[in-house]
């Protein structure tokens, strides 16, 4: 289940980035790019957590000047969480964690993982309201669109490939 929720978290992040990106209104809203740098911060702090790599907040805090700037954020963490997903062992999810933003405080991988999903899926219902106020349509990004549509086979399938700001 949590390799199914970051699927589809990495699918509705792209449905929405793809419509903000259709809409220029959207795409050269600061207040949209911000909070869809708050979804990816959180996003890039847990990941890297969870693998136990070092994280920068200070470089990492630092909203980029263009929405190509979050989606290249976005691309590179989606590309590799979707390879991180496919070899994780079910045992690794259960290795516990400590935040030093939450000292004392322990959660296992899971259920960072689950925060991450979580977290994402509040934020792009914050900003599909914004991309409507501007004019757009957001994407359909519910889990259960995706368990219908999603690709069969391989999270390398083509549909479940991770954005880049080129695919214009």
């Amino acid at each position: 289940m949590i390799q199914d929720l970051v699927r589809h978290k990495v699918w509705a992040n792209t449905s929405l980035l793809d419509a903000m990106r259709a809409h220029d209104p959207a795409a050269s809203d600061p207040e949209l790019r911000g909070l869809l740098h708050h979804i990816i911060l959180a996003d890039r702090f847990w990941f890297a957590l969870s693998r136990a790599q070092p994280f920068d907040a200070v470089g990492e805090s630092r909203v980029p000047s263009s929405l190509a700037g979050v989606i290249d954020q976005f691309a590179e963490t989606h590309g590799a969480q979707l390879v991180w997903i496919a070899a994780l062992e079910e045992g690794v999810l259960a290795r516990e964690l400590e935040s030093p933003y939450f000292p004392g405080r322990r959660v296992t991988i899971a259920q960072a993982m689950m925060q991450v999903c979580l977290h994402s899926h509040g934020h792009r219902a914050q900003a599909a309201t914004r991309l409507r106020s501007l004019g757009g349509t957001p994407p359909p990004m519910d889990f259960v669109m995706w368990l219908r549509d999603r690709p069969a086979g391989a999270v390398s399938d083509a549909a479940m490939r991770p954005l880049t700001h080129e695919d214009s």
